[in-house]
């Protein structure tokens, strides 16, 4: 299947400054298969070495006991049987179960930067590491995180664009096209696209859900294949806490994002998971889940902004599930829901909100919203190019109620609503609405600084 990912792998293959490269993602969501059978396979077939560091023994014990690069490479060749060169790329996966690969990264770098060399697998055990360790271990430590050292992207679960670009690519090229043109489609193409959402809202973007639902054309089927996924991200949080206590809260706290921001005010309340609980008693979790990318967090900005964004208050926060298609199998819903004629008055606003997040963080934004006083609140503020642009989503036709009173406190670029709306720009209210088929596309041109209307 295509990703997005590919061609930042394109990229950094063809930087004639690269370093070596570490994938970062949460479980499942298709970083072997990106970096193996799509890029290895297509621009260094028949070159390069796969190395899976959870069975082959023999590389994993080598590599525990020396960063040495060179000592590394002689012996993998040997292994191996097979000379590398700066025409041979080096994979190392599953690299969570060696860590000491990850600071041989270093000195791939410093001595051997012509040869590629990418490194992938469950990496928050690495980065917790990184954080506890940041200036490394001196002497009497084990490990080293190469700061400076690497180039680093996140696979993300596949975004909406993802999702059509594999499941229907003639809708990808019109949607696309009719953004890039800033148009609104024909009424029944709309329509059409719209029913590629709600679809998307039900299967989400974890590769074999997406791989299922477009091979069998059976949703119900990927479904299946989400629960499973589902079971396999709450068993695994065994592998990466520290104690059994916070692994109970861990998983206690993902079991319920849905039911976090399925109340009024949708911000983080820890008495909502445990009885008499305070925010602090969940920061590990929230850290540690973050750090899995298998959860977004949004921080409060409020009344005036400053810029670059900044929240004052890092208690006062709201949490996402990285994949919509695992929000909406938490939230319970009958499937149904999402393919019937009456789903605009079943499902509920947050569905769309947990939506456009993973679409922004998937582009690379930092998350905020901001509260006004009374009930006034814009679900989503994007810096961008040191410019700020509010964004509101709502489910329905709803109008933007909380912009006038943003606009008392802050200059703004526009504003954009993301809805079931098709698009539209009006310069006096310097409101663009776009449809929720087109937030994959202003997520890419916020994060590049080219949003235009």
């Amino acid at each position: 299947m295509e990703r997005n990912a590919t061609q930042k792998l394109i990229d950094w293959n063809n930087n004639k400054r690269r370093k070596p490269l570490i994938v970062w993602g949460a479980r499942q969501v298709g970083k072997t298969y990106l970096i193996k059978d799509m890029f290895a396979e297509a621009y260094y077939k028949n070159n390069y070495i796969y190395i899976d560091c959870k069975i082959e023994d023999e590389i994993r014990e080598f590599c525990s006991g020396t960063a040495n690069a060179e000592k590394i490479i002689e012996y993998i060749s040997l292994l191996k049987g097979k000379k590398i060169t700066e025409n041979t790329l080096l994979i190392f996966d599953e690299v969570q179960e060696c860590p000491n690969i990850v600071s041989s990264l270093k000195y791939f770098c410093q001595d051997f930067r012509t040869i590629p060399v990418i490194a992938t697998g469950s990496m928050v055990r690495i980065k917790i590491q990184r954080e506890t360790h940041k200036r490394g271990m001196g002497e009497n430590g084990k490990f080293l995180f190469p700061v400076g050292k690497i180039n680093q992207i996140t696979v993300y679960p596949m975004t909406f664009d993802e999702f059509l670009m594999n499941s229907n690519k003639m809708l990808y090229d019109t949607i696309k096209t009719a953004y890039e043109n800033k148009k609104s489609l024909d009424t029944k193409i709309h329509r059409l696209a719209l029913e590629q959402v709600y679809k998307y809202l039900l299967v989400g973007g974890m590769p074999e859900a997406v791989e299922t639902y477009i091979e069998d054309d059976n949703l119900f089927e990927s479904r299946e294949i989400l629960k499973v996924l589902y079971d396999n991200y709450l068993s695994d949080m065994d592998l990466y806490q520290a104690s059994r206590e916070a692994v109970l809260r861990s998983r206690n706290l993902f079991s319920n994002i849905y039911r976090e921001l399925n109340k009024e005010s949708k911000n983080f309340s820890p008495g909502l998971i445990e009885a008499k609980s305070k925010t602090r008693d969940f920061v590990t979790s929230v850290q540690w889940l973050t750090m899995a990318h298998i959860i977004n967090q949004s921080f409060q900005l409020k009344e005036h902004i400053t810029t670059p964004l900044m929240t004052d208050n890092e208690s006062n926060f709201r949490l996402f599930l990285g994949d919509i298609g695992m929000f909406s199998y938490q939230s319970g819903i009958n499937a149904a829901s999402f393919i019937s004629n009456d789903r605009d008055n079943t499902l509920s606003g947050i569905f769309f909100e947990n939506f456009a997040a993973n679409e922004l963080v998937a582009k690379g934004h930092k998350l905020f919203y901001w509260k006004g006083r009374s009930s006034a609140e814009l679900e989503f503020i994007i810096e961008s190019d040191n410019k700020l642009y509010p964004i509101d989503v709502k489910k329905g036709r709803g109008v933007l109620n909380s912009l006038e009173k943003f606009s008392n406190h802050n200059k703004f670029e526009f504003a954009i609503k993301v809805s079931k709306n098709n698009y539209d720009y009006n310069e006096k209210q310097k409101l663009l609405t776009v449809p929720f088929y087109f937030i994959p596309f202003v997520a890419k041109d916020l994060a590049e600084g080219t949003m235009t209307v």
